[in-house]
């Protein structure tokens, strides 16, 4: 039970409020207050009455005390809140921010990795915002067209501190908004695109990239420290990586002595770029197997057929269609488990991960127990993962920590 708000001495009433104060309620100060930065419509006790997306605005308790001033939206989140004083949202404060942000990285950033997430939102300070390098390019994301305002300033210091060939903007629409009212603007604002894939690298692995492709990058960098805690195991092991994507983590275990790796993914194109991944690293395609097909009816296959894997790794997307019908990360995490596990040696790895906010740390193991006892298997867990650090989670914002990732042994 929440506690009853009591209004203080110099309480006065939310009509009261600055020309461009925003009022909320009382769970949004205690939010507020323990730092957390996003407001909720449904929190906003009163608003500008001329509030406009993009517009810095003020906020207010009820009792008329300042929480701080953010960025008004007319989305799923109402306010961003960029400061916890009255100040302004301008270059010296995003200047600020980024290079703490910065310097987080500088420690934290193998020297062999050119892939790396220099600002990731809410988690820097910068709601909404997050800022990607690519070797010689960066990509800003913004959630919303509301953020637009501050795309400037921000490209402004990248410019004078990372010095960038070429700027891309990106947008991540949340499901919640209206996306068809969104500007078709992204791609390239500053400076030159790349004449073709830019090579990174993790590690000293090297990845085929695309900055200005939006969600099709190729390369999941949060996955980093997963991938380096693995590194020492994978010697002449055979190695299944399920939703293979481009290919990283199978390039990761041939570069460090697996025997075979074979990569599943439905889309052709991913796996085009799996191989070319590999031969970028001086690694022969032909020494390992790439297929083309339903991940669930390939396990199926491989079932059947007596196949069987020292590693099975499970990193699939939150939802897909394919020849099997839809696939939901959600709801059928547990049966894919399970069949990932028929298909494991005795002894095995199973190796998992779930990018899904929405579904706890809890949840997730509790999919990996369900599906475990399904296939009549017992396991042990060796690492509990995360995202890597430079996409680090701040203790007040919840949903910072989005990636679950484990590796079990069968026992």
């Amino acid at each position: 039970m929440a506690r009853p708000y009591r209004k203080a001495k110099n309480s006065r009433d939310a009509s009261k409020s600055k020309s461009n104060g925003v009022v909320v309620d009382g769970y949004s100060e205690q939010w507020l207050r323990q730092g957390f930065s996003w407001v909720y419509p449904k929190e906003v006790v009163s608003k500008p009455k001329h509030a406009r997306p993009g517009a810095r605005v003020d906020l207010e308790s009820k009792s008329g005390q300042s929480l701080g001033s953010g960025i008004w939206d007319a989305g799923w989140i109402s306010v961003r809140r960029f400061r916890a004083d009255a100040g302004p949202i301008d270059a010296p404060l995003l200047g600020t921010l980024l290079e703490r942000a910065k310097g987080l990285r500088d420690i934290v950033v193998d020297p062999g990795t050119s892939a790396y997430r220099l600002a990731n939102g809410e988690n820097d300070g910068l709601p909404g915002i997050r800022v990607d390098v690519y070797g010689h390019f960066c990509v800003v994301s913004l959630d919303a067209p509301s953020l637009h305002g501050l795309l400037d300033p921000i490209c402004d210091w990248l410019d004078g501190a990372i010095q960038p060939r070429g700027i891309f903007l990106a947008w991540r629409p949340d499901p919640r908004d209206d996306v068809k009212s969104w500007p078709a603007e992204a791609g390239l604002v500053r400076g030159r695109a790349p004449t073709g894939d830019v090579r990174v690298t993790e590690r000293g692995v090297a990845c085929l990239v695309r900055p200005g492709a939006g969600k099709d990058i190729g390369l999941y960098a949060d996955m980093r420290d997963n991938r380096t805690w693995l590194e020492p195991y994978w010697g002449g092991r055979r190695v299944l990586n399920l939703f293979a994507h481009t290919g990283m983590f199978s390039v990761v275990a041939a570069h460090n002595g697996a025997s075979e790796t074979v990569s599943v993914d439905l889309s052709e194109h991913y796996l085009d770029r799996a191989e070319a991944n590999f031969t970028t690293n001086e690694l022969d395609p032909a020494d390992h197997s790439f297929i083309a097909g339903d991940v669930r009816q390939v396990l199926d296959r491989f079932r059947r057929t007596g196949e069987r894997f020292d590693v099975v790794l499970l990193d699939p997307p939150s939802f897909s269609h394919g020849p099997a019908g839809a696939w939901s990360a959600k709801n059928d995490y547990a049966r894919m488990v399970t069949s990932c596990l028929r298909v494991l040696e005795p002894g095995g790895w199973f190796v998992a991960a779930l990018n899904l906010g929405e579904v706890s740390p809890r949840d997730f193991h509790n999919a990996i127990r369900t599906g475990a006892r399904k296939a009549g298997k017992s396991l042990q867990l060796l690492f509990d993962g995360g995202q890597a650090a430079d996409h680090c989670a701040a203790i007040d914002h919840p949903e910072g920590r989005y990636l679950k990732f484990g590796v079990w042994r069968a026992v």
